[in-house]
């Protein structure tokens, strides 16, 4: 493998590509990986947006992912490795005063048209209502798994509450999902917020843990790859027809095995389990006002 694939994915990733056989498919986009300011157009679409996923540590150095929402331009662009987030992370919010000197992964999805970027970089200022992220990878990804969804932010606000096991309506709430959001972090090689999504019952939950097959996607492995490197990882999920979200912090691992196997739904062999350390929900985000599921979402194996 050549000196410049090897600096594009950390060892983490070219370990995950090398199990599941796609090492030449990966080194084909290994372009993506590499370091790549915000563009024109993505500055544009980041302009429009009202809706943004952030990985991140809290004060106490857990990771968590956590929506940010605002009115369009809230996502300002201010060069093409320079982001400005005008909002903060509410009070209740696990990431609320989120520290400076971090490692971010965000992703921005308009739900309604099926597109979304993703960045990543380092979080320069954490003012009260403002964040700075200097930006050191911006990308977008492909519409799969993405359900068609328009959505409004009109929601009453409600408190959130933090505690250390799933309930049942937690429990409820994740098997009902076709949508979540994955955080995970390289402290070598930087954090991740990534977009999952299948048909309603493609998360399993086990007691406390929680369990979700791997789908084919770009073979670039970023999140398997960070879990790799290190298992820490969030989770935001959302009902989207009350609004509210539930955020799970813990840590994750992959399960490789035959596939097709149950609840390998993507027959990849590869199925993530998320061990469930801290919970947070209750906090309204974003009801849906309509709902097209994706068509071409994998089958349920039971």
């Amino acid at each position: 493998m050549s000196h410049a694939i090897q600096r594009a994915f950390h060892s983490g990733e070219l370990a995950v590509q090398r199990e599941a056989g796609v090492e030449r498919q990966a080194a084909r986009l290994s372009r993506m990986a590499e370091p790549a300011g915000i563009s024109a157009g993505m500055a544009g679409f980041l302009a429009e947006r009202t809706f943004l996923v952030l990985t991140g540590r809290a004060v106490d150095g857990r990771l968590w992912t956590s929506p940010v929402t605002g009115p369009p331009g809230f996502l300002e662009t201010r060069s093409a490795t320079t982001l400005a987030i005008h909002r903060a992370l509410p009070e209740g919010d696990p990431l609320h005063g989120l520290p400076a000197g971090q490692l971010l992964g965000m992703t921005s999805v308009e739900f309604a048209t099926r597109r979304r970027v993703r960045i990543n970089g380092t979080l320069s200022t954490a003012a009260k209502d403002h964040l700075i992220v200097e930006v050191e990878q911006a990308y977008g990804n492909c519409p799969q798994y993405i359900q068609q969804r328009a959505l409004t932010h009109d929601v009453e606000p409600a408190p959130a509450a933090e505690r250390a096991e799933l309930s049942a309506d937690d429990t409820q709430l994740i098997q009902e999902a076709d949508t979540f959001f994955l955080g995970t972090v390289n402290p070598a090689h930087g954090a991740d917020a990534s977009h999952r999504g299948g048909a309603p019952g493609f998360v399993r939950v086990e007691g406390n843990a929680v369990r979700w097959p791997d789908y084919p996607g770009n073979n670039l492995f970023n999140s398997l790859g960070n879990i790799t490197a290190n298992p820490e990882a969030a989770l935001l999920f959302f009902d989207f027809a009350t609004g509210r979200i539930l955020q799970v912090s813990g840590t994750a691992e992959i399960e490789w095995g035959e596939a097709g196997r149950s609840g390998d739904d993507g027959y990849t062999g590869r199925i993530v389990r998320f061990s469930v350390q801290r919970v947070v929900g209750g906090r309204p985000v974003a009801r849906q006002v309509a709902h097209t599921p994706y068509p071409r979402n994998p089958q349920l194996i039971k």
